[in-house]
């Protein structure tokens, strides 16, 4: 891989391209791309799952890192002739599949036998709803993520309750995962740089007996009290309990929840509670 082009005279030579409407941004920064590589090790023994690689920075530092096998998604014609020059140098590591990562089975494509690593550098647009697919997956079918998202979501992901990024983003994804921030990174290292600094997380599923395990209704019941934040939680909830047939007071209070609390200082653990007496109480 030394041999080929450098990620700028690859974009200049394929006449690549970034599609606003895609949300595109490329990463042409290989020290940045080497830090996520490192963070997904070891790679010795998995697959490892890349998506949206564009002109293939990321997949060249995976490949560095010594990855044995990377399977990379990408739905955008454009950069297919650069990908194909990475793996036609890389000893057969590299496969490419064309097509939309919100709709290909990550699972299926890889196959059995192998631990599951996603890596990402993600499409602006799309990135929270990939990451809300991944964590509902049922079975859980990958053993670490390492995602980059513009830094704003990147918070609300590793939020912790009374933090002004605590959301429901935060609390889905903790009731499923250990999740921490690894390192910013700056517009500048883009091109074109967006508007606002990205950052990278790290996510490692919880073992299968400490994962909240309806996290269909969990959503449904988040989405409910954080789609008025400011709210408090007896007007906020108060549609998701009459869907439900609860006594929206009685329900609060049977898990300790104070009806005149915001959602945004309720642990983790509470929102949990509550969407577990639905549950049960179906």
């Amino acid at each position: 891989m030394d041999n080929l082009p450098t990620l700028s005279q690859t974009v200049r030579l394929y006449g690549l391209g970034a599609n606003k409407k895609l949300g595109q941004h490329f990463l042409l920064d290989m020290n940045v791309t080497d830090m996520i590589a490192r963070l997904a090790l070891p790679l010795e023994g998995v697959h490892v799952a890349e998506i949206g690689p564009g002109p293939g920075g990321l997949t060249r530092s995976l490949l560095k890192a010594g990855a044995e096998a990377v399977t990379v998604i990408e739905m955008d014609e454009q950069f297919l002739p650069a990908l194909k020059a990475i793996a036609d140098v890389s000893d057969n590591r590299l496969s490419i599949i064309k097509g939309d990562a919100l709709s290909v089975d990550i699972a299926t494509e890889l196959g059995p036998g192998k631990p599951i690593k996603i890596a990402a550098n993600l499409p602006y647009n799309v990135g929270t709803k990939m990451l809300i697919n991944w964590l509902t997956a049922d079975p859980l079918f990958w053993d670490q993520a390492v995602l980059m998202f513009q830094k704003e979501v990147a918070q609300r992901i590793v939020a912790a309750p009374g933090e002004s990024a605590y959301s429901r983003l935060a609390i889905l994804a903790q009731s499923v995962c250990t999740c921490r921030m690894a390192f910013d990174v700056p517009a500048k290292s883009f091109s074109p740089p967006p508007k606002v600094d990205s950052a990278v997380v790290v996510l490692e599923p919880l073992p299968e007996a400490e994962r909240f395990s309806n996290l269909k209704l969990l959503g449904e019941l988040t989405r409910a009290a954080f789609g008025q934040r400011r709210k408090m939680l007896r007007k906020s909830l108060k549609p998701f309990a009459k869907k439900y047939g609860l006594d929206l007071e009685t329900w609060l209070a049977a898990k300790a929840v104070n009806p005149t609390d915001r959602p945004e200082t309720l642990p983790i653990s509470a929102f949990q509670e509550l969407a577990k007496s639905v549950s049960l109480s179906k």
